[in-house]
């Protein structure tokens, strides 16, 4: 992998100001700082994961990224060029912004290609051609003459994703592409991101809050939480610095007067209700009980003793080994599926 840094970024800070209604007649300034000097750089043809939960300040970072936000302070290149040289950065990047945004939906789906492959300059033959390639690389083909108004949430991310790739620049910047897919248009998708990194050398950001996702593609991770990176490494080494400890894994019926108990017992680290999710993307939630402690042969009848007398009703306990959820829960003691917007406060 070549060592070329195509992006940038250096002490980045975006504060948002608005005002907050306190009574009838009066309102009170209001401060959010959605990055809080952010700082990494991508490797051409890495792919590049930020995870963290909703609200954390990924759509924001690549918003600036891509030249439709201004930062508040702090400066980033892309393929070597700075901000504000934005025809050339905007000529550098295919992008997909969180949700069905960017299609104009009175057009057909290959009406919408062809004007953006127009607008980025593709000649008119690659264009034709590429668009082909892209309605059968994605099997849009039922879909491709009608207007984008008649498709579905998942439809429209597909062709949202085929208008980043339709003029085929050397980054992708991706924000929760598979955001409204199912479990197999999902599972395509991120084949396709794959081997574009692999066989075109593309660089890639891949802004995620799914643990699995960036467990499956990233060469590195920075977990970001409240408009900051709290961690960054490849998965394997954010997952070792866990590793010491034994992570359990407990189903059943758990009160959050049970899990408060646990988290007080010696040799308990933390002690947290998550969300077990099929690595595939089903959607099929099971809450259990994720235990981070030094030694869990030592503290199982401690734990399970104190489970009983707090009302718990447990079905199973597994050891499980380590992901990046529990990277996240470590340290933060929030789970990624937590929506950090509900727990901003007012500055």
């Amino acid at each position: 992998m070549s060592q070329q840094k195509m992006i940038e970024v250096n002490d980045l800070v975006k504060i948002y100001h608005s005002k907050r209604r306190t009574g009838l007649f009066r309102s009170q300034k209001n401060e959010v700082e959605a990055l809080r000097g952010v700082s990494f750089f991508v490797n051409q043809g890495e792919i590049f994961g930020l995870l963290g939960p909703n609200g954390a300040g990924k759509t924001t970072l690549i918003k600036i990224l891509t030249t439709l936000l201004l930062p508040t302070s702090g400066t980033a290149k892309v393929n070597e060029f700075t901000l504000d040289q934005d025809k050339q950065v905007k000529a550098s990047i295919g992008a997909m912004l969180m949700g069905e945004r960017g299609l104009y939906w009175k057009l057909t789906g290959r009406e919408n290609l062809e004007y953006f492959g127009a607008l980025y300059h593709v000649p008119k033959k690659v264009r034709r051609e590429r668009i082909d390639n892209l309605i059968d690389l994605l099997e849009l083909e039922k879909i491709a003459d009608r207007t984008v108004e008649t498709y579905s949430s998942g439809q429209k991310m597909k062709m949202v994703f085929a208008r980043a790739l339709i003029n085929n620049a050397p980054i992708l910047m991706l924000d929760e592409p598979t955001n409204t897919l199912d479990v197999k248009e999902a599972r395509r998708l991120r084949k396709i991101v794959k081997e574009h990194n692999e066989s075109e050398n593309k660089t890639i950001i891949y802004c995620t809050h799914q643990m699995y996702e960036a467990e499956e593609l990233c060469h590195r991770v920075a977990i970001i939480d409240h408009g900051r990176i709290i961690a960054l490494d490849d998965p394997e080494e954010l997952k070792d610095g866990l590793e010491q400890s034994d992570i359990l894994s407990i189903e059943g019926t758990i009160p959050e007067e049970a899990r408060f108990a646990v988290n007080s017992l010696p040799g308990v680290t933390s002690a947290n209700i998550l969300v077990k999710r099929s690595n595939n993307g089903s959607t099929e939630e099971k809450p259990y009980l994720s235990v981070v402690c030094e030694d869990s042969r030592q503290i199982l009848p401690d734990l399970i003793s104190t489970l009983n007398i707090k009302g718990a009703i447990i079905r199973n306990i597994d050891k499980q080994e380590t992901t990046l959820e529990d990277v996240f829960v470590n340290i933060t003691g929030r789970s990624l599926m937590d929506d950090t917007r509900q727990s901003e406060t007012s500055n």
